[in-house]
């Protein structure tokens, strides 16, 4: 299974990135990840189901904890018609260990 996650951080500082932008974007950037576009007002990145959930967890933990106040998501399964439901690319249940 493929994701593509849209997300912000805020709170928005137009003059300079706040650090939690800049933690948010290094966690993407280092991550396992097929896609990744930073821009001022939105972030997207797209992947394998693991990278991906494993990006997001480190991406709303540190990002919280460099002062984000609030983290917005959205989640999106793409070229997943032949995925069976809850399996990741590699056949494992996603949420099962968790």
């Amino acid at each position: 299974m493929r994701l593509k996650v849209e997300f912000t951080t805020e709170p928005f500082d137009l003059d300079e990135a706040p650090a939690h932008a800049l933690v948010a974007r290094a966690v993407i950037e280092a991550a396992d990840l097929d896609t990744v576009d930073v821009g001022p007002f939105g972030n997207t990145v797209e992947g394998a189901a693991g990278p991906v959930l494993e990006a997001v967890d480190a991406l709303l933990r540190e990002s919280l904890g460099a002062g984000a106040t609030r983290i917005s998501l959205q989640v999106n399964v793409i070229g997943a018609a032949d995925a069976k439901p809850g399996a990741g690319a590699d056949g494992e249940v996603l949420g099962e260990g968790a």
